[in-house]
């Protein structure tokens, strides 16, 4: 379901009866749909009838009962699905039952599938303890009861699950919209009396690089939580008079890391809130020094307050948990200070000619470029062993982008060895229904056509460690 009152309501009623809800993105269609309904195991589907054919053709044996709107014009050949009108649901309030088990806060309240980029997406096991805990008051410390939250994160993502269930359950509100925007963005948040808003880095960017208007700070909006902060926490708070918060988090933790108002340093991801231990760790999980770059691994206190496990994947469970820490899979550091900075996705790391290069590092450089609205930073295999940098813009509105300009700007801002090879201009890069870039669809594209090379181009720049050319 997209977000709306039937999904929120479907989610509310499985909490109720003690179901598992399991959230999928109504954009899924093919093998990856049916992965994912096979592997839930569900049997019941409340299904958007723009969603309904492909959930029917892709149904396994387990799924038993879809409930849609206008299923009527609907013909199945699936005769062992029964296909119901979304009206057979709804029950009179006043013949509900007493539950004959009460829910526990270890019980599972939700498997939600992660955006699976070098295989299948794995579900997560997520109690009502582990939902509460990573977006309650103890993580979430700024938010009142007074608040209202924008739910403009999808239901299939625990920016939009866990934030609707537990803004509730704490006595808070939530103001539900389809998608974010960033043309009605403003308008929605005084129209909903906003006060409480959840923004990717990437939003908090689009935002920043509209013009500016007379009423930027005519609004309700008291804090934002930007993730990843990069470098517009200052701008945001200055422009917006909105006090900024980041934090770190994943579906399968509860914001072990989380900063006070308006941090001073770029790039931070906050400090371990109370209840949370973390570590930074090498390949061995023996702890780095400080300033070292290794893994961030985190454990909670409170028992059920991360996820219990990957649904029907033992190996992948235990890779994550081993040595009982979990593994998250990301590349941290640590300053003097206790500040925790994020470095890049294990995965997306750059080695190029023997030095490691964080994407997100060229990332956050490319994006200070006033014609750039977005970008990603990718590994393509270099003719020289190991790695180049292919950096992927699209421009601002009225704006055009040069690639050798684009190169002469990061020259200036990073080291030499980070300086990209490859430049290309799209108009929209690639992203996920949360506003994710694609970073796997642009390694796997690589190299394409309409890319720009300036060692081809013959563009020369100074002399450097690389030995000349850079």
């Amino acid at each position: 379901m997209p977000n709306g009152p039937t999904g929120l309501l479907a989610l509310f009623a499985a909490n109720y009866l003690g179901a598992v809800f399991v959230p999928i993105n109504p954009a899924l269609k093919g093998s990856l749909l049916r992965h994912i309904l096979s592997d839930a195991g569900a049997k019941i589907a409340v299904v958007d009838s723009s969603c309904l054919e492909h959930v029917v053709q892709h149904a396994p044996v387990s799924l038993t009962s879809v409930f849609s709107d206008n299923v009527l014009d609907f013909t199945s050949c699936n005769d062992d699905l029964r296909i119901q009108p979304l009206s057979e649901l709804r029950g009179d309030p006043d013949g509900l039952l007493e539950d004959d088990q009460l829910v526990e806060p270890w019980h599972t309240q939700s498997i939600i599938y992660t955006s699976g980029t070098t295989g299948r997406s794995k579900g997560v096991l997520s109690s009502y303890m582990h939902s509460y805990s990573a977006v309650g008051p103890e993580a979430w410390h700024c938010v009142t009861t007074r608040d209202r939250h924008l739910l403009h994160m999808p239901i299939f993502h625990i920016g939009g699950a866990f934030v609707a269930t537990t803004y509730l359950a704490v006595g808070a509100s939530i103001a539900v919209v389809p998608s974010f925007k960033t043309s009605t963005f403003w308008q929605t948040v005084r129209d909903m009396n906003v006060t409480v808003v959840f923004l990717l880095g990437a939003m908090a960017t689009f935002l920043l690089k509209a013009p500016r208007r007379p009423d930027d700070r005519k609004h309700s909006l008291r804090l934002a939580f930007i993730v990843p902060l990069g470098n517009s926490g200052d701008e945001f708070f200055s422009r917006f008079g909105v006090d900024v918060y980041t934090l770190f988090n994943m579906t399968e933790i509860s914001t072990p890391l989380v900063s006070d108002a308006n941090p001073a340093k770029p790039n931070t991801c906050g400090r371990p809130r109370a209840g949370v231990d973390v570590r930074i760790v090498d390949e061995h999980d023996c702890q780095v020094p400080t300033g070292s770059v290794g893994q961030l691994i985190v454990r909670t206190g409170r028992p059920w307050a991360m996820n219990h496990g990957y649904n029907n994947n033992a190996t992948a469970t235990a890779e994550a948990w081993r040595n009982g820490w979990f593994h998250t899979g990301d590349a941290f550091c640590r300053d003097l200070d206790g500040d925790f900075f994020f470095v890049d996705r294990l995965k997306d790391t750059i080695r190029r000619r023997g030095e490691n290069i964080s994407s997100f590092e060229v990332e956050i450089e490319l994006l200070n470029h006033e014609g750039v609205r977005e970008a990603a930073a990718v590994p393509v295999p270099s003719e020289y062993t190991e790695d180049e940098v292919l950096v992927v813009v699209s421009p601002v509105a009225g704006h055009s982008l040069d690639p050798a300009e684009i190169i002469a700007f990061m020259r200036e801002r990073v080291a030499a060895h980070m300086v990209p090879r490859f430049v290309r201009i799209l108009g929209e890069l690639p992203r996920t229904p949360t506003e994710k870039i694609q970073k796997h669809v642009l390694r796997e594209q690589g190299v394409t056509p309409d890319t720009w090379d300036r060692e081809a181009a013959g563009y020369v720049s100074d002399q450097s460690k690389d030995g000349g050319k850079l």
